[in-house]
């Protein structure tokens, strides 16, 4: 494995930080509201690549689950058993995705950061759903049927992450200009 320069440490530090930030700020919308982690989970792949980008995402599961109360609801390996958990493996998976398409691409242009966003975002429901699905009914027996479980997880929580999406393609050129050479 590489070694990382301390500037790229600077980064990966900062969006681990950033994504900590996002889990406590909550946008109330109606019915369900949502927290910034993905926007800057998102960013994160975009600005920093799928290896540091999801390097900084897995930085912040890891601290959750030995204790410190980073997640939205706490912290600590029991967590592992809360339902939206998969949410948290989603953004490590979509991260890296993300990063990976940007990286990956001649253009660095609006519309491949869009594009990157969007794969990552179908990832983070996915995973978040999936494993919603398996804990909520076969773990801690609080049974969701499918409809709404796609509901309450997909069609009410998307419409955001879809904005939190076109924000980050949109600051993506302008802060790429900022971060210089650690940019991809």
């Amino acid at each position: 494995m590489k070694k990382l320069s301390i500037i790229q440490m600077t980064y990966v530090s900062m969006f681990t930080v950033l994504i900590i930030i996002g889990a406590f700020i909550k946008v109330p919308v109606p019915v369900v509201p949502f927290t910034l982690q993905f926007f800057f989970t998102n960013m994160a792949g975009i600005l920093l690549g799928s290896r540091l980008g999801s390097l900084s995402v897995l930085i912040y599961m890891l601290l959750g689950l030995a204790g410190l109360p980073v997640f939205s609801a706490g912290g600590g390996i029991s967590y592992v058993f809360v339902p939206s958990f998969g949410y948290i493996i989603g953004f490590v998976i979509g991260t890296f995705v993300t990063g990976y398409i940007v990286e990956k691409s001649r253009n660095k242009s609006f519309k491949v950061y869009l594009i990157s966003g969007f794969a990552g975002l179908l990832i983070v429901y996915l995973m978040g759903m999936i494993y919603y699905y398996i804990i909520s009914n076969y773990i801690i027996d609080v049974a969701i049927g499918l409809w709404p479980l796609f509901l309450y997880c997909f069609i009410l929580a998307v419409p955001g992450d879809i904005l939190l999406c076109i924000i980050c393609s949109t600051l993506a050129g302008r802060l790429k200009k900022i971060m210089g050479g650690i940019m991809i």
